[in-house]
């Protein structure tokens, strides 16, 4: 029987190495400082089962900042918090087949963001998280995270820092449209909350974790809303390459900009990598190879 909980850990290591060769074929980040001096060919996996059995590999005691892998979680505390009718009345679940930046985009859909795995929809959503000000909203934000998922994650002040002093330009731009198009309620918090949940840090298990929840049923989120979320990664977490690994992977997953890769497998578990160099969409490449050697070989696509 195939699946992750029998993956063989001698296998696993030789399909690690095979993708860490793929390193080479994409960059780090380097408009963020703190990202672009990070070490290219760092690798960690790990492996998080329904059953409990749990595989790592690599440069596991990375720690890192999620980046946009942190969106589908911030869409499911929404979620919970105020129910589908809401959440999707401030976002769409369509994919895009323009960047996870792109104000053009935006301005083609009169400023209702396409999905919440892009820019412009994890802003508006930002804006909706509960508290009083940014701080706040962050830090129960990422409260309710480790409380949910036993992990470790924190808001790393350093990576912040380098955010917040070369913030983007193009996230602003979208920022003031979403506002101008009655999107936001507030520009300021609405910037300072996606950037600083952007920065809530951890290592690989803490992400697969996280993972874990979305994979599995449980007495603490609504199947519908775990439903939601996973339907949304598999059409929209790659970006503009989320069709294509439809068709080579077959999973829900979402990356971020940092390197770090959640897959969710239902009702099996998650897998979690990191690996900072990216392909021209802004995927982490040796992540996604290793993702398409284990989908295959132990034939995990939901559509087997």
């Amino acid at each position: 029987m195939l699946g992750i909980k029998n993956i063989n850990i001698h296998d696993l290591s030789i399909w690690v190495e095979q993708a860490k060769t793929q390193a080479a074929q994409g960059k780090v980040i380097e408009r963020i400082p703190a990202l672009a001096i990070v070490n290219p060919n760092s690798f960690a996996v790990h492996i998080s089962c329904e059953s409990g059995e749990n595989y790592s590999l690599g440069d596991t005691d990375c720690i890192f900042p999620f980046m946009s892998v942190i969106k589908p979680f911030s869409l499911l505390y929404l979620l919970e918090n105020y129910g589908a009718k809401q959440v999707l009345q401030w976002v769409g679940v369509k994919p895009s087949n323009a960047p996870f930046n792109s104000l053009t985009q935006l301005k083609a859909d009169n400023g209702y963001p396409r999905n919440s795995m892009i820019n412009s929809g994890a802003i508006t959503l930002a804006d909706k998280l509960p508290g009083k000000n940014a701080n706040e909203c962050t830090q129960l934000f990422c409260k309710w995270l480790n409380k949910l998922a036993d992990t470790q994650l924190y808001i790393d002040a350093d990576i912040l820092i380098s955010v917040r002093d070369n913030r983007s330009q193009t996230n602003i731009d979208i920022t003031n449209y979403l506002y101008e198009t009655g999107s936001l309620n507030n520009i300021e918090l609405s910037l300072d909350v996606y950037e600083q949940i952007c920065c809530i840090s951890g290592r690989v298990e803490d992400l697969a974790k996280l993972g874990k929840v979305l994979a599995c049923k449980s007495d603490f989120i609504k199947n519908q809303h775990r439903q939601i979320v996973n339907a949304v990664m598999l059409t929209c977490g790659l970006y503009e390459a989320s069709a294509e690994y439809a068709v080579k992977i077959g999973l829900p997953m979402k990356s971020g900009i940092s390197g770090g890769l959640v897959t969710i497998i239902p009702n099996e578990g998650a897998i979690a990598s990191y690996s900072p160099t990216l392909d021209i969409t802004g995927n982490p490449v040796s992540g996604l190879a290793l993702m398409e050697t284990l989908s295959q070989n132990l034939q995990l696509s939901i559509f087997c």
